[in-house]
């Protein structure tokens, strides 16, 4: 969002919203806070982000679910905006900072006011709070004097604005001083060099696109050098442009070449094909269908990413619990020499002196019948020592029962764990998230998630996610579990004779073509690819897939979700392929990153 895009944002929102009285205040994530209004009859969302790749303002259509405890800003918003009314959003200065004036009234009815700053900058976005007098409440992101000594952002300082680029204001233009405007605008914009990078350095809040498009305007050319235009047409142009801007209003989408949208633009972009864009009915529509996926995806992968972090330590711990335990079924040898040596030891006490530090004996344990030295502790005597070798044959004999008991649960806790990190990097969206997070709780891996101010863990209500379903060349679906719980679904819900399959020896996917008996050759091949492509061998060759009937296929009592055991299976050995999977049919959802 550049400071064109802000001001005609700010202008949207100001008609929607202008007389609006705040009902509630959400927080979704970190960075983004969301007013819900009545305004004109109608309820809203007025999405405010600060996030470092996708700040802006806007109305929006999405409703992102909140965490069962807001943060601490989310509450003091809560606090001095519920039931507020807005007076005035706009626009400062050209550039990407919007101000939203609030008339509030606090819990003894006096009347008073307030300001949210929204600030668009990049890894600078913020989102700050002002009382009455310009001192800064709160601000979603706190900034000290260790950061900018010159700008603090911080409970109490008076709110200094961000600091001026020494660019013409486009709202020069259409006022009383739109001639001095463009006096200043001829004589600031260079000689040489490309038009579109001479209006973005000249006027204020013009991004690298939005240059572009003035350039198209200002000569048919995006591309043009100054060098090359009469200089003085080209201001007088461009100052009609800045003049006029605010009629141009005719917001779009800027689609991808698959028809996604990846930018919205206030009006009607010249600099491309007609193809590449979508009319929408407001700005606010163009932004909800850029970003609604690209927040959604950013939320998934932040909570997926400390949802990793969590059974990545919960691994390395496993891990070293499963090396101590292998260390100590490794002992053996050691138990039956400890053993031994307490047998030599009280075997030759007639041999040994008072006070001797080591007895040399005859091993008649050993071939041959070697002499062995065998240490002593010279202050406990031969019988003492004895004992001592018994007491450590004793221990290590139990701490190795215990470990071979252990090691088990172990090997199988890794085998969950890894499972669990498999489901994860498959997590397409927010209900499978929450299934894996609740196996992880349930597990003991993560805390449960707690409700505000109360202390209780947060009922989770967990929505129905879907496996993946894939249409075959020969028309026979095909489904692909992406988490444990999928897995269990699709495979208790297969008939006896419908071929299941699964990626041999790895975490994976459990995969169920929805066919009785054989499955036609191409179709084998697709659903034997889609189980090594879904599985920890991606990145492999020669993956090795097991396939069999499902009536072959058991869930142990109590076994964890997705495990199961089977018989009867056919191993084929596949290399994943990318090209291949993408061009099956995907019948539902939304693929993988990268596919």
């Amino acid at each position: 969002m550049d400071g064109v895009a802000m001001g005609f944002m700010c202008a949207e929102c100001r008609a929607m919203l202008r007389g609006g009285r705040v009902d509630q205040v959400r927080q979704p994530d970190r960075s983004t806070m969301i007013l819900v209004m009545r305004s004109h009859g109608a309820n809203h969302r007025l999405l405010l982000s600060a996030d470092a790749n996708n700040a802006r303002i806007q109305l929006t259509g999405s409703n992102p679910p909140n965490p069962p405890e807001p943060p601490m800003f989310c509450m003091l918003l809560r606090k001095r905006l519920a039931g507020a009314v807005i007076a005035d959003i706009r626009a400062i200065g050209g550039d990407r900072v919007a101000w939203i004036d609030f008339d509030t009234e606090d819990e003894l009815g006096e009347r008073g006011s307030h300001r949210l700053i929204v600030e668009c900058m990049g890894r600078h976005s913020n989102i700050i709070l002002l009382d009455g007098t310009g001192r800064i409440v709160d601000s979603i992101r706190r900034v000290g004097a260790e950061v900018n000594r010159y700008r603090e952002l911080l409970p109490g300082v008076i709110y200094q604005p961000p600091p001026s680029q020494d660019k013409l204001d486009p709202a020069a233009f259409r006022g009383e001083a739109a001639e001095e405007a463009r006096a200043a605008l001829s004589a600031r914009m260079p000689t040489g060099g490309k038009l579109s990078r001479g209006i973005a350095e000249t006027v204020m809040g013009v991004g690298a696109q939005t240059a572009r498009e003035f350039a198209q305007r200002v000569c048919g050319d995006a591309e043009a050098y100054m060098d090359r235009l009469n200089r003085e047409a080209a201001v007088d142009a461009l100052a009609s442009i800045l003049r006029d801007l605010p009629d141009y209003a005719d917001p779009v989408s800027v689609l991808d070449g698959t028809g996604a949208a990846v930018d919205a633009f206030p009006f009607g972009m010249l600099s491309l094909t007609a193809d590449r864009l979508r009319r929408r009915a407001t700005l606010s529509e163009a932004m909800d269908a850029c970003y609604a996926h690209r927040d959604e995806a950013e939320r998934i992968a932040r909570r997926k990413q400390s949802l990793k972090k969590a059974v990545g330590s919960a691994i390395e711990r496993a891990e070293k619990k499963l090396a101590i335990q292998l260390e100590a079924i490794n002992t053996r040898e050691r138990i039956e020499e400890a053993s031994r040596f307490g047998e030599l030891i009280m075997g030759s006490l007639y041999r040994i002196p008072p006070g001797a530090t080591a007895a040399a004996v005859v091993d008649y344990y050993q071939e041959g019948a070697p002499v062995v030295t065998i240490p002593l502790d010279e202050r406990a005597g031969a019988v003492r020592s004895a004992q001592q070798y018994f007491k450590r044959a004793r221990k290590m004999k139990a701490a190795r029962d215990a470990a071979l008991e252990q090691r088990r649960l172990t090997e199988d806790l890794l085998v969950f764990l890894r499972t669990q990190e498999q489901d994860l990097e498959m997590c397409a969206d927010e209900a499978e998230l929450a299934e894996v997070r609740a196996t992880l709780t349930k597990a003991g891996v993560v805390r449960a998630e707690r409700e505000a101010r109360k202390g209780k863990p947060a009922k989770v209500r967990l929505p129905q996610s879907e496996p993946y379903r894939y249409q075959s060349s020969d028309g026979i679906e095909i489904q692909v579990g992406k988490t444990s719980q999928q897995n269990d679904r699709i495979t208790g819900a297969a008939e006896g004779d419908m071929t299941w399959l699964h990626a041999k020896d790895m975490p994976g996917s459990h995969v169920v073509a929805r066919h009785n008996g054989e499955l036609p050759e191409k179709t084998m091949g697709e659903a034997l690819m889609l189980a090594a492509w879904y599985s920890k061998g991606r990145a492999s060759a020669n993956v090795p897939v097991d396939a069999t009937r499902r009536k072959y296929v058991k869930k142990p009592g109590g076994a964890a979700a997705g495990f199961v055991t089977y018989t009867n299976q056919r191993t084929y050995y596949v290399t994943p392929d990318e090209a291949v999977v993408r061009a099956l049919t995907l019948l539902n959802g939304r693929k993988l990153k990268g596919i």
